[in-house]
């Protein structure tokens, strides 16, 4: 029954439409791209944060300089001053930095606890490992199948992947040099434990829209917890150069809500459901009230046979 249940779902994926402008980068743009991960939410406010302090800052030391310019000059003080010492000040401009630093400090840090805080026992797990120079996306929880992530080629210019369509072909492909043939897709609105390695050299996985960005790295596997509020498609690139083609791997990250996640699951041969039973403890709990007798019959246990049978078997 759960497979027939599971039936209708199987191939009925198909990928999402990126949004212009949302998940990937935009002409003329000189700010963040818009962030769609409380971590990214959290950063971006601090980034904005820092930036009118030090707005703040240098327009004071300007109006110092501009000061200092204009009333102690050789002209506006012929006979300079001569105080050597001003206790108060020093003690204003000794603390006033040590105090700005510490509110810096203190976000900062918050951040940091944040974006590896590890992720929950439950959350589902999606193995990254980087190749020269693609992407492949291993789901451990869904029956371990993996998908390989290949950029898609651009009309009118030299083959980057063999075998790979071009890009504006399906209605669903997003920008050239950030589209791919099969995207990383994962559930929205949950925790998802990502852990991330390579087999060749360091690559980096970084998702800008998504504040995600971490090494992989050759025999280490590098743990982060990814995030995302809303569906959509958030595009990024590896982030250290790593050969050749280190321009011509990116990453596409699709998320969808966990029943149309569910439905491309079941898209892979010997995929499940992640928190379902599996199929062989499925088989055993329907197997085991089979072995009961049908109500009505005439059988018994053995355990359960009169005791003068079992005497007269036993001598």
């Amino acid at each position: 029954m759960a497979q027939d249940a599971a039936a209708p779902s199987a191939g009925s994926y198909t990928p999402m439409k990126p949004t212009p402008g949302i998940g990937m980068p935009v002409d003329g743009g000189i700010n963040l791209q818009q962030q769609f991960s409380p971590t990214g939410e959290y950063g971006e406010w601090l980034h904005h944060g820092l930036l009118w302090i030090c707005l703040i800052i240098s327009l004071f030391v300007l109006a110092l300089l501009a000061i200092v310019i204009v009333r102690f000059n050789r002209r506006a003080n012929p006979v300079p001053s001569k105080t050597s010492h001003n206790t108060v000040l020093e003690v204003v401009w000794t603390l006033a930095p040590v105090l700005i630093l510490i509110g810096i400090a203190v976000p900062s840090i918050d951040l940091i606890a944040k974006q590896y805080k590890p992720a929950p026992k439950t959350a589902l797990t999606v193995k990254v490992t980087g190749n020269q120079w693609f992407w492949t996306y291993g789901y451990p929880d869904n029956g371990d199948f993996e998908v390989i992530s290949n950029m898609l080629n651009i009309p009118g210019q030299p083959t980057v992947n063999n075998g790979v369509r071009e890009v504006g072909s399906k209605p669903w492909d997003g920008p050239s040099h950030l589209e791919v043939d099969n995207r990383m897709v994962v559930p929205v609105g949950e925790p998802i434990r990502l852990q991330i390695t390579a087999t060749d050299v360091i690559h980096s996985f970084a998702v800008p829209s998504l504040w995600f960005k971490l090494d992989a790295v050759p025999g280490r596997i590098n743990e982060k917890v990814l995030f995302i509020e809303k569906p959509g498609v958030y595009y990024g690139q590896c982030s250290e150069l790593c050969g050749a083609k280190h321009g011509y791997m990116p990453i596409a990250v699709e998320a969808l809500p966990r029943d149309k996640y569910n439905a491309w699951v079941l898209t892979h041969a010997g995929a499940e459901i992640d928190g379902q039973k599996k199929p062989a403890a499925a088989a055993e709990a329907a197997a085991a009230p089979a072995a009961a007798p049908a109500p009505g019959s005439s059988e018994a246990p053995a355990s359960e046979a009169p005791a003068g049978e079992a005497t007269a078997e036993a001598e």
